[in-house]
């Protein structure tokens, strides 16, 4: 007989842990334009006890007399794995096959050798990863695409959420969203919204639900999706949601199928413990600006929820150490006051000393203990936000994870909470799952505060730690995981194994069986549902296990991962799946990859037609080079390019922000040549220069030297240097040779980097490329050739036709109100190879940006760098 162990002392935390089904539909026409229609989307998802299997199907013709790309684009949860996805094209099926990453690969590239159309495109998003594949279509000729993804539906304050994004972008003739549910336990609750659900569109929305069996369907006429009446623009973007609860009679629940089982422990009515909470809070300069003031308004909405019997502190970090108090105090009203005030005087200063932070936090909560500080009954936790990477004390990271582990002894589970792009995420993931937390990306939106309370809420309500579910030994196999350090109000355990030798000796063995008969009656049971769920939690576990491991452990872990994602056709992040079309059919191989936590958003397409978007910078907008201009435009997964054909010495306005008081301004240079004629003359940046007029800061950067002017005085390093240099209002770090880094009083922070080239080029001289990163902390006043940019921009492409380079095909871009003609061109992006570059495709923009900018080029010319 199946039993648990559990303890009710120590931890009261609730662990708010977020899995939908998250579906994306992503066309670049709003109607019947460049000649492809979608005339039918279809979402159906079957939920068999928390385990949901959803099958995507998008129907698509090409109504032009000339073959078109068409594309089909899904956004998938990270928890979820693709299982299956075929292309069908005039009655053809092409289906995918999963190998092995590099197999996988190498088959890919080797169908772009031989000239063949391929696609592959990966993305990654708060809680989704995006599937891309594109195709050419005959004229008159239809393709479907069907794609196929399962995941274990996770509970969440009581409920179990799919959340499907709806995004068409056009009028579907025919769109449905179909979810059946089947829980053995019976139903109890189930709801549907949407985002974009208007009081017309809420009796489109139809949900039945009776004992074991719920159903949603949402199945919107053509005029119902219309923003207004004869409109071609479709109504349906944003989220629909369906939540749902099962009955419980017990606190645990045994399903077994086929030699598999699965075992759902949900105790309810426990007392709350009382928490003991640090929280570790990173002020270096980097936190300056906004996320100093979202770190501040979280926690101030956080002590509102704080109970009188817990105890809590802070640890502020930057160079040095701070704490509120010497020890933790208990959340009286008087104390919360007093809290609340301290928090609001929250303000950054100097470098990254998070060993010092972390390590100061569990000394915290060790004393709190060995003097009784705390009551015995209650539960500790660490929870750390940062935003960098350790510079000051330990900044070896595997020296801090090992002098944390042995510090903590498995007492206290750690949040690691990284804030924006700059951190190293995988730093914080390993060390959080070292100490039995979970790491957490915040990224840096306007909501930034709200995610910050929103992973608070998650861990906030333990009701039970140290948690063991124990099953007779000699007769499972394949457990996963049955110890638990805690368990959360409002979620839920999921044990999962199989019979050894087909033993079933549990006393349920009966009622299992009829639940098993019952269960292949059922319409919407897919397969040996509860085998995969175990294969999927088995996997999903292991990759988790494997994020930590090192060595020989590590091998062991991968091969384990990759047997069981190979045998039931996973795509995990030691997989890939491949569709290959034969040639005789217009050769197309596709890839489709699982991704691991990542920061950047990219994509690759190889193709005979390079129309598809290939990279897309995480920062807004760059230059580098002969001075091109990158654009990203994320909203259409795009680029945008230009170039400025100006003389050398020529001065332009790249950012100005007035209201921030910064500057940027770059100074030309061209190559050796003596003519000085721009159509022939390559011009690249020789200088910069970096100004906040409010503190009087100037920082001249050439391919030679880093000038530093704060007021009359003057400070001077090489590119040789390696430097890290903080002070009032300014943060530089120059990595010799390759880069530096710069924050100026709180605003946006930028990446410089140093091109050398061969002393004896007969051309190419040195010279420079900016990045910008945090330009969100910019005004909306900002502007320049790289400032105007950061404000949001949106464009259309229409019918693509061959150019005069039969690589490079034409365009016709909507923008501004204007119709530019562009080019599909390749630019470089020097950022990962700040020696090569990588060539990423974009829409060029002719005449130095005409059309594209505002006013025209010469208006940047500005008289010097200051």
């Amino acid at each position: 007989m199946v039993f648990a162990k559990t303890s009710s002392l120590k931890i009261r935390i609730i662990i708010y842990i977020s899995i939908t089904a998250s579906s994306f539909f992503s066309f670049f026409n709003l109607q019947v334009v460049n000649g492809i229609e979608i005339y039918s989307m279809k979402i159906d998802s079957k939920v068999t006890s928390r385990f949901a299997r959803n099958v995507i199907t998008s129907r698509a013709v090409n109504r032009g007399n000339v073959h078109k790309e068409v594309f089909f684009d899904v956004e998938l949860p990270k928890t979820a794995f693709i299982t299956n996805f075929s292309m069908t094209i005039d009655g053809v099926t092409y289906p995918g096959n999963i190998k092995e990453k590099e197999a996988a690969k190498q088959e890919y590239e080797k169908a772009v050798s031989k000239g063949q159309t391929a696609g592959l495109v990966k993305a990654s998003g708060r809680k989704t990863e995006k599937f891309t594949v594109s195709v050419n279509i005959a004229a008159a000729s239809k393709v479907t695409f069907e794609l196929t993804y399962e995941e274990l539906l996770k509970r969440q304050f009581g409920k179990y959420e799919m959340f499907i994004k709806v995004k068409p972008k056009q009028l579907v003739k025919d769109f449905e969203i179909d979810v059946s549910i089947f829980e053995p336990q019976g139903i109890t609750e189930l709801e549907a919204e949407g985002t974009f659900i208007t009081n017309d569109l809420q009796n489109v929305i139809k949900k039945t639900f009776s004992d074991k069996k719920g159903h949603i369907s949402f199945k919107p006429t053509l005029d119902q999706q219309r923003t207004c009446a004869n409109c071609s623009q479709s109504l349906l973007d944003g989220d629909f949601t369906v939540k749902y609860d099962v009955k419980r009679t017990t606190p645990d629940n045994l399903q077994i199928v086929n030699g598999y089982f699965v075992h759902f422990f949900a105790p309810t009515n426990l007392p709350q413990l009382p928490k003991n909470i640090i929280f570790v809070i990173d002020i270096s300069g980097s936190m300056s600006g906004r996320e100093i003031e979202q770190t501040r308004e979280a926690l101030l909405k956080i002590l509102d929820d704080i109970r009188d019997d817990d105890f809590l502190n802070f640890i502020l970090f930057g160079s040095d150490v701070h704490t509120w108090k010497e020890k933790l105090i208990r959340a009286t009203p008087e104390n919360l006051d007093e809290a609340r005030k301290f928090v609001r005087g929250i303000d950054t200063e100097g470098m990254t000393n998070l060993y010092g932070g972390i390590m100061k936090g569990i000394e915290m909560l060790n004393a709190a203990h060995e003097e009784n500080v705390v009551p015995k009954r209650s539960a500790s936790i660490i929870i750390m936000l940062t935003d960098g990477q350790p510079n000051v004390g330990i900044s070896d990271t595997q020296d801090i994870r090992a002098h944390v582990k042995k510090a903590t002894e498995g007492k206290y589970p750690l949040y690691n909470l990284g804030f924006g792009y700059g951190v190293d995420y995988g730093f914080l993931e390993k060390m959080a799952l070292e100490n039995k937390g979970l790491a957490r990306r915040i990224y840096p939106d306007s909501d930034s505060a709200l995610q910050l309370q929103g992973f608070y809420d998650e861990v906030s309500n333990p009701m039970l730690m140290d948690v063991e579910l124990h099953y007779p030994e000699n007769e499972i196999a394949g457990l996963t995981k049955n110890s638990f350090k805690h368990f959360y109000d409002g979620s839920e355990i999921v044990v999962a194994g199989r019979f050894a030798n087909d033993a079933l000796s549990f006393t349920t063995q009966q009622d299992a069986e009829q639940t098993a008969k019952a269960f292949q009656e059922q319409e919407y049971i897919f397969g040996d549902y509860i085998e995969r769920l175990w294969a999927y939690l088995t996997i999903e576990q292991l990759l988790e296990k494997r994020t930590a491991a090192t060595g020989e452990e590590k091998e062991n872990l991968t091969a384990e991962v990759l047997d069981l994602s190979l045998k039931y056709k996973f795509v995990t992040p030691l997989t890939s799946m491949v569709v290959t079309k034969p040639e005789d059919y217009d050769n197309q191989a596709g890839i489709a990859d699982k991704m691991t936590e990542g920061i950047d958003i990219f994509s690759f397409a190889l193709s005979k037609k390079p129309n598809v978007p290939l990279m897309y910078p995480k920062r807004k907008a760059l230059f580098d080079g002969d001075p091109h201009f990158i654009i990203s435009v994320p909203q259409k997964e795009d680029a945008i390019c230009f170039n400025i054909n100006e003389k050398p010495g020529d001065v332009l306005s790249l950012i100005n922000d007035p209201v921030t008081g910064i500057t940027v301004n770059g100074e030309l240079i061209g190559d050796k040549r003596a003519n000085s004629d721009t159509k022939t003359q390559n011009t690249y940046f020789g200088k910069l220069g970096i100004a906040n007029k409010h503190l009087n800061l100037k920082v001249t950067v050439t391919s030679e030297k880093i000038t530093i002017q704060n007021g009359n005085e003057k400070t001077a390093f090489t590119w040789l240097d390696s430097v890290t240099l903080q002070q009032e209002g300014l943060t530089l770090i120059i990595n010799r040779e390759k880069n530096l880094v710069l924050s100026m009083g709180g605003g946006a922070s930028f990446v410089i980097v140093l091109h050398q080239v061969w002393k004896k080029h007969p051309l190419q001289q040195d010279f420079l490329g900016l990045y910008t990163l945090k330009s969100h902390k910019l005004s909306e006043q900002t502007h320049g050739l790289l400032g105007q940019f950061f404000h949001p921009i949106d464009f259309t492409i229409l019918e693509i036709h061959p150019g005069s380079d039969p690589k490079k095909p034409d365009a016709t871009m909507i923008i501004k109100n204007k119709e530019l003609t562009v080019t599909r061109g390749w630019q470089k992006d020097y950022r990962k190879d700040p020696k090569h570059g990588v060539d990423i495709p974009c829409w060029f923009v002719h005449n130095n940006g005409a059309g594209l900018i505002d006013g025209v080029h010469t208006d940047y010319i500005v008289s010097s760098l200051f």
